[in-house]
């Protein structure tokens, strides 16, 4: 009966910190995209990590440093954004998150709609998860 209960309070300990995985990468998901929408270069610095890739739907790539100045000059600018069909993946220090992104943007004082297939790609590091990489693909 003992070895019962222990290997029950195991996987039930197991399940607990699965969602608490999920929960924190859903969370700097969400963060993201905030800071999307409202850049802070103090903010975005702290959740991404130095060697991001960050790969657009038109094929372009940047750098953390180039992905944050699109954001903080306006050049890539989101209005609203709405993610929806999230999926989390987590494997060991990794995770995988995939969504529809739908989003109003107003890119260099020209506005816009886009829909996205998203994929990111975090890390888990000491404070937290951060943002290793991401892809996007246009929704035809």
């Amino acid at each position: 009966m003992f070895k019962r209960l222990l290997i029950f309070s195991v996987l039930i300990m197991i399940v607990n910190f699965s969602f608490a995985q999920k929960n924190e990468v859903e969370n700097s998901v969400n963060k993201l995209t905030e800071l999307m929408i409202t850049p802070d270069s103090l903010a975005l610095d702290k959740l991404i990590l130095n060697n991001l890739s960050y790969g657009h739907s038109s094929g372009k790539i940047e750098t953390k440093q180039q992905f944050m100045q699109s954001l903080l000059s306006g050049s890539s600018d989101f209005v609203d954004i709405n993610l929806t069909d999230q999926t989390v993946t987590i494997q060991n220090k990794t995770a995988l998150v995939r969504h529809t992104l739908n989003a109003k943007t107003n890119d260099k004082n020209v506005p816009g709609n886009v829909k996205l297939n998203i994929l990111l790609i975090w890390s888990k590091e000491k404070a937290g998860w951060k943002l290793l990489g991401r892809q996007a693909v246009k929704v035809p």
